[in-house]
């Protein structure tokens, strides 16, 4: 009878799943980054935390782990226990592109994972170093075609990969690709002319282009994007082309659907607010929020999206 009474006393003073979600958080939390500081993602996940820690009520700390085009940070947080402690701010790269890109992933982008929200995009633009003798697609399409083997570009993303590769393909040139860890490395080096084009993120090359330190060609958008309306895409010059990345906010699989559904409110309140947009938009991004199911449905659609962009630019898998 005492063991019986005993076993009844744990069940009925153990926290029930509303408590649980009422109590959290209890400690500080983790935003893991994919990329390096200072990258379009950082940069984003570091105006995310901040508001976030506002409405949590504890520090939400960003953690960079950047490399292999996501897979470090991935691999951490699908270690991680599923506590809502660790959260992950990541990209088309690790739950898109990876899975195409890498014959064997140590994670899985649907099982290892529960997706919260959806920011928003981030369209690239084609950039080059201003030695170039080219001031539009068409013009670094003939100049390049007259140089083959002659050019090279850097890539530290996914989206930087597969947007140069898609134009090598069309276009039937011979870039010569040098990968980075960090976007802003490979930045500094195409301002150096150790570089000469890329397919870079707003947020690391725009400060560049205000500074006539690089010369931007085309946005990768299919239509002209609002952060830049001046700049054709380059599907004016190779039609087809379309190529935007987004970002969003993930956690280990198996965290609380109460945390869950915490956190997703509160992200996507702070989505809606007009100067978070405004906060947004000043680094290239265009918030453009997705609640947890659909977010959760347009990760699925997008892991077979990027599988077809990575195979129509003939990138073997690594």
């Amino acid at each position: 009878m005492r063991l019986v009474t005993f076993t009844l006393a744990i069940v009925f003073s153990a926290p029930s799943p509303q408590a649980l979600a009422e109590a959290y958080p209890s400690k500080p939390v983790k935003l893991v980054i994919a990329f390096a500081a200072g990258s379009a993602t950082d940069s984003a996940g570091r105006i995310l935390a901040q508001e976030l820690s506002q409405r949590l009520g504890q520090n939400v700390i960003v953690e960079n782990r950047a490399g292999a085009n996501g897979q470090i940070a991935a691999v951490f947080v699908a270690r991680s226990t599923a506590d809502g402690y660790t959260l992950f701010m990541t990209t088309n790269s690790t739950h898109g592109a990876n899975p195409h890109l890498y014959k064997k992933l140590a994670y899985d982008p649907i099982k290892d994972f529960e997706p919260i929200a959806r920011v928003g995009t981030l369209p690239f633009m084609l950039v080059v170093n201003p030695e170039l003798p080219a001031n539009n697609t068409a013009e670094f399409i003939a100049y390049a075609k007259a140089h083959p083997g002659g050019l090279s570009y850097g890539t530290a993303s996914t989206a930087s990969l597969v947007g140069a590769e898609t134009i090598n393909h069309l276009a039937g040139l011979d870039l010569v690709r040098v990968g980075y860890s960090s976007s802003p490395q490979a930045i500094l080096d195409l301002v150096a002319g150790r570089l000469q084009v890329m397919v870079a993120d707003f947020t690391t090359a725009m400060p560049h282009v205000k500074a006539g330190k690089l010369r931007v060609l085309a946005v990768t958008t299919a239509k002209p994007t609002t952060l830049l309306p001046e700049v054709p895409p380059i599907a004016a010059t190779l039609t087809g082309f379309d190529l935007t990345s987004w970002n969003g906010i993930f956690a280990p699989a198996g965290t609380p659907k109460e945390i869950v559904a915490r956190l997703e409110r509160d992200t996507l309140e702070i989505l809606s607010r007009s100067e978070i947009r405004k906060r947004f938009a000043a680094i290239g991004f265009e918030i453009d929020p997705m609640n947890t199911s659909e977010f959760s449905r347009y990760v699925r659609e997008q892991i077979a999206y990027w599988g077809k962009l990575v195979r129509d630019a003939g990138i073997p898998p690594e």
